[in-house]
C-alpha cells in the first residue's frame, strides 16, 4: 500500500510547463545503516504526475492505493543532501508499481 501524502507544482525541463504531481510513500522500513550497522527508521517515496488541478489534488492527500514504491537502476547522477549540502551520485531511482513483486530487498526489513 502506498499513501498519498502531499502534491506539489512540477515543471517538465523539456518543455517548461507545469504540471501537478502526487507525492505518494510506501510503509514504514527498517533499514541497517552501512557506516554505523544500528537500523534506522524510513519510508520510500516518489512522485506520480497527475492531470488533476491543485485542489482536487490536495484533496487526494490521505488516500491508499494498491502497490509499492521499487528502486529502480538508472544513469548516474548527481544528487545533493538537503540537509548536509553533500553531494552524491545515484544510480536508482524510486518508481510506482501496482503490481509489485513479492521479493524483498536484501538491505531492508518491512515493518
Amino acid at each position: 500500500m502506498v499513501t498519498v501524502v502531499d502534491v506539489k507544482v512540477v515543471e517538465n525541463n523539456n518543455t517548461g510547463e507545469s504540471f501537478m504531481a502526487l507525492v505518494i510513500q510506501g510503509d514504514m522500513e527498517m533499514v541497517q545503516s552501512k557506516q554505523t550497522g544500528k537500523f534506522y527508521a524510513t519510508a520510500r517515496t516518489c512522485n506520480i504526475p497527475c492531470t488533476f488541478g491543485e485542489t482536487m489534488a490536495a484533496q487526494m492527500i490521505g488516500k491508499t492505493m494498491q502497490g509499492a514504491i521499487e528502486k529502480i537502476p538508472c544513469e548516474p547522477y548527481s544528487y545533493v543532501v538537503k540537509e548536509t549540502g553533500e553531494q552524491i551520485t545515484l544510480d536508482y531511482t524510486w518508481s510506482y508499481n501496482p503490481t509489485p513483486s513479492t521479493t524483498v530487498d536484501a538491505d531492508v526489513v518491512t515493518v
